[in-house]
């Protein structure tokens, strides 16, 4: 499917998101149910991790940039598996923590992390998650990572509805004042035990999905960062090392990679990075794009954000799409003596 396809298979999605629209077939009802079936199968067959136990990540980070009268930076991760690091024994190989050890060294600040994510959530579930959220006793976030898509597409909800649900997540975050970056639905035409052709119709699936996630939440006022090709060459090159001993999830290296695509994004949306590299740069085909254009545009490649950047014009609204540098983040365990539950 070229770029401007997708872009118009987004559009679609993310009108029938906005408007109560029905679900729009992804890769056909058929090919989806095939999809769905091939995936459950490979599941089974990999026990979809060694251990269901997700390491406990949530505390603070970064304590040694402690001062006095300063709060730490509040971040929150919410979204599926993925998001809370389901796949890794280690609390400090958690997205969560990377992202937070990684936050704290650019802002020399500490960061305090907190997950809400759960295996296994698809898009609905997000209005739990910010529930919990809004209904802490403490502080709002100042950022928060949102991680899902992969188990609406295994699951074969209407991307319509999917979309509705991150939609309504990011503008009531939004709202509240949290700052909001979203890693979109990753390629699951990746997971190792799933044939071809199923594994395209899995991707095609997964992208057009995450081109849809991309329009709703730039309309929201986030961010997001495209993981489906992280999840794409260099998984399906490097499996072994890049996911984990399932062969669903990632592993602990394949973490850090998706980390390392993130991080830029959370700074930049707590402007923490780089002045100088906020501005597009030609060489690296960075600029303005309509809304569509740009999100089909991240959708086939990993590690690029797009972020509303202006009023709209004739062709609807308009996006910065910026393709960051990766920057290996360091790993660090939580503050033991600092949980923040």
């Amino acid at each position: 499917m070229t770029s401007m396809s997708r872009a118009r298979v987004a559009r679609r999605i993310a009108a029938g998101a906005a408007y109560g629209g029905g679900g729009i077939g992804l890769a056909g009802a058929a090919a989806a149910g095939l999809v769905l079936a091939e995936v459950q199968l490979a599941r089974r067959r990999v026990g979809n991790g060694t251990s269901p136990h997700v390491p406990h990540a949530d505390g603070r980070y970064g304590p040694a940039y402690a001062s006095p009268g300063q709060e730490p930076l509040r971040l929150t991760m919410l979204g599926d598996s993925t998001a809370a690091g389901q796949g890794v024994h280690r609390a400090g190989q958690t997205p969560g923590a990377l992202l937070a050890s990684g936050l704290a060294a650019l802002a020399e600040r500490p960061v305090e992390l907190r997950t809400v994510a759960t295996p296994g959530a698809r898009s609905d579930d997000l209005d739990r998650q910010v529930a919990l959220v809004l209904a802490a006793p403490d502080p709002v976030p100042d950022i928060c990572v949102i991680m899902v898509g992969a188990n609406d597409v295994t699951h074969r909800m209407p991307p319509t509805r999917s979309v509705r649900h991150l939609s309504s997540a990011v503008r009531r975050l939004r709202t509240a004042g949290a700052e909001v970056v979203v890693g979109t639905c990753p390629d699951l035409g990746t997971i190792e035990p799933v044939r071809q052709p199923l594994r395209w119709l899995a991707r095609r699936a997964s992208r057009q999905l995450a081109a849809a996630q991309t329009i709703g939440v730039v309309e929201q006022g986030g961010r997001t960062v495209s993981l489906g090709d992280l999840l794409g060459p260099e998984f399906a090159a490097n499996p072994r090392e890049l996911f984990g001993p399932d062969s669903y999830h990632p592993s602990a290296e394949g973490y850090a990679t998706a980390a390392m695509a993130v991080l830029p994004t959370v700074c930049a949306s707590l402007g923490l990075w780089p002045a100088e590299e906020e501005r597009p740069d030609a060489s690296r085909r960075e600029g303005f794009l309509p809304v569509a254009r740009a999100a089909a545009e991240a959708a086939s490649e990993a590690g690029t954000e797009v972020t509303a950047a202006m009023p709209s014009g004739p062709r609807g609204p308009w996006a910065l799409l910026k393709r960051r540098r990766r920057r290996r983040v360091p790993e660090q365990e939580p503050a033991p003596a600092s949980p923040s539950n």
